[in-house]
């Protein structure tokens, strides 16, 4: 069975004034299959290329918390954000940080579980 899902590109931007970003992971959502996830990959020396002044450590703990609120039980967050669906919304909406989600784009897969990963791939390593 084919599931619809949304997902979106997490982005670094070390100097949002200059608009210019690296793709570091993605947030997948399918309503149909109950999946939320979060796939990242920090590539060191390609972010030390990029933007030498990275915080490497502070990259890897927002994308933890992104992932974080992915898998948390529903008991655990906000009560604004209880559904997944809500999470997603919430995660994917446009902010002016240095870890910002590009555009929401959709898809069908066969296996919901691991399209973060296979999007990561893709789009990130």
């Amino acid at each position: 069975m084919s599931h619809p899902y949304q997902y979106v590109v997490l982005r670094y931007v070390p100097r949002v004034d200059r608009g210019e970003c690296l793709n570091v992971g993605v947030v997948v959502h399918s309503q149909s299959a109950g999946v939320l996830r979060c796939a990242w990959h920090v590539d060191d020396e390609r972010l030390a290329a990029f933007a030498p002044e990275t915080h490497l450590d502070d990259l890897r703990a927002a994308l933890a918390a992104v992932s974080g609120m992915c898998d948390a039980p529903p008991e655990t967050v906000d009560a604004a954000l209880t559904t997944q669906g809500k999470r997603f919304g919430w995660l994917s909406a446009p902010r002016s940080t240095v870890l910002q989600p590009g555009p929401v784009h959709g898809g069908s897969t066969e296996d919901p579980d691991t399209e973060a990963e296979r999007l990561l791939d893709r789009l990130v390593r």
